[in-house]
């Protein structure tokens, strides 16, 4: 495999949780960055779920800043709603990682066999299938690597293991 062969996009993963108290307003409304916070809730768990943890990444010596974030916003989350973040990797190469989002509401008979217990879920879902609960916000976010320095690093060549391991478990999940 050479590094120039297009890496599929990843299926999308999700995590669930229940909005609290202290991420709304007065108005009961989420504040508008939180859903910043839940794009990295969902990319790190999607990241998780491929067999990777970003803390190994760093103890590894390269980091994944995000240079870029694009966020739509369809309908605002409210204190108590049960929510759902799929996230998926659009982008993967040696120089970048683009993920993309949907935060969703689900309804209690949705959601209740997903997260009970846990509080939380984290499921791999098919590549496009149609995801279940309302549509809350969509958007992504871009990422560069860069090693301990803060200087641009091509992942295939600093870490070709972790290159290899990750487009491996990428092409592994799209059936490539």
């Amino acid at each position: 495999m050479t590094t120039r062969e297009p890496v599929p996009a990843s299926r999308w993963y999700s995590t669930a949780f229940r909005v609290r108290y202290q991420e709304t307003d007065k108005m009961g409304v989420v504040y508008h960055a939180n859903y910043l916070s839940w794009f990295e809730s969902g990319r790190t768990e999607m990241f998780r779920g491929l067999g990777f943890a970003y803390r190994s990444l760093e103890e590894m010596g390269v980091l994944l800043p995000v240079t870029a974030a694009d966020l739509q916003f369809k309908s605002p989350a409210r204190y108590d709603d049960l929510i759902i973040v799929y996230a998926r990797l659009s982008v993967f190469s040696p120089l970048r990682v683009e993920y993309e989002y949907e935060i969703r509401r689900l309804t209690e008979d949705i959601g209740q066999d997903s997260i009970a217990g846990s509080g939380s879920v984290r499921i791999a879902m098919p590549l496009d299938p149609p995801l279940p609960g309302e549509l809350l916000v969509s958007g992504s976010t871009s990422h560069v690597w860069l090693n301990a320095g803060w200087k641009p690093v091509r992942l295939d060549r600093v870490l070709p293991e972790l290159y290899q391991a990750i487009t491996g478990a990428l092409r592994e999940e799209g059936g490539a």
